[in-house]
């Protein structure tokens, strides 16, 4: 990079396992002159960092979350948080106050009370209100329903609106040296870059180590089979798993999840954006397969 950012304060993510291109994020990272992170666990990225501010988790907690069905729910402190951690209104309360602006807020409902008198969709909500069941917004007065429906008889806007856009093709096709497709994501029993859910007994019994999802026409070419250990490159680095043998992906394209470390598949992973949402082109890559 330019050197243009100093410092980065990084909130529940996980960036040095779930950004692309990993080995550029790690330089990128250890070049900063501040680096803080706050989480409620250690993570890749919180063992570079400057500070680590150990933050409280969802049930060491007071206050509310809205899911993507728009409904506001009440979260309830269960269990007291270790150590030092503290609830994150409370870390943000606290630096915020220490900077020069003044948060003084005794409690998550201090913070609720001021979202309803700014935002017009919570306005008719309460603490009292969440107390049994959530609401979903808009909720504009205090003896409104919710909306259950946000479409329900017509867009918002009235017509729908359908944009026509340009096929763009991917920044990267395989080619002799790299003939195959890679694409990632997830497997049903693990999130994310694993920070909760592989500390939990359950979903690592269920899948306890990544693996190279491969057809079988690509296998039997390569003369892989179920389990052996396998070597995946590609431009931007290497990387070991053990390769699974399926349908699941068509012939010349193989997927790997990203939630271990161990097999860090955004080291492979293309930085190359989408010019629209600037996502980064996970789901494709250019990438050689070969026994380890």
């Amino acid at each position: 990079g330019k050197g243009d950012i100093k410092a980065i304060y990084i909130m529940g993510e996980n960036p040095l396992l779930s950004d692309p291109d990993l080995k550029h994020v790690e330089k990128e990272l250890r070049n900063l002159e501040l680096l803080i992170v706050q989480d409620i666990f250690n993570t890749e990225t919180s063992r570079l960092a400057d500070v680590v501010l150990p933050a409280a988790s969802f049930a060491e907690k007071e206050g509310t979350f809205t899911n993507t069905e728009r409904r506001v729910q009440r979260v309830r402190k269960i269990v007291a948080a270790p150590g030092e951690a503290k609830a994150d209104w409370e870390i943000i309360s606290d630096i915020s106050t220490k900077m020069g602006y003044p948060m003084k807020y005794a409690s998550a409902k201090d913070i609720f009370d001021e979202i309803i008198k700014v935002t017009p969709s919570y306005a008719g909500m309460t603490y009292e209100r969440l107390e049994n069941e959530g609401i979903q917004w808009p909720c504009p007065t205090a003896d409104h329903p919710g909306t259950k429906f946000l479409h329900r008889d017509r867009f918002s806007r009235g017509l729908g609106l359908f944009s026509a856009i340009e096929y763009i093709p991917p920044a990267e096709w395989p080619d002799e040296k790299y003939p195959l497709f890679l694409s990632t994501g997830r497997v049903l029993y693990q999130y994310h870059t694993g920070t909760m859910t592989r500390r939990a007994v359950g979903p690592s019994e269920r899948y306890p180590e990544s693996l190279v999802e491969i057809n079988p026409a690509d296998a039997e070419k390569l003369g892989i089979s179920e389990g052996q250990l396998v070597k995946v490159t590609s431009r931007r680095g290497t990387i070991e798993a053990r390769a699974e043998i399926n349908q699941k992906s068509t012939p010349g394209t193989i997927f790997m999840n990203f939630h271990f470390a161990e097999a860090a598949v955004n080291i492979l992973t293309n930085p190359a954006l989408d010019p629209i949402g600037k996502i980064p082109e996970y789901k494709v890559c250019a990438v050689k397969l070969e026994a380890a």
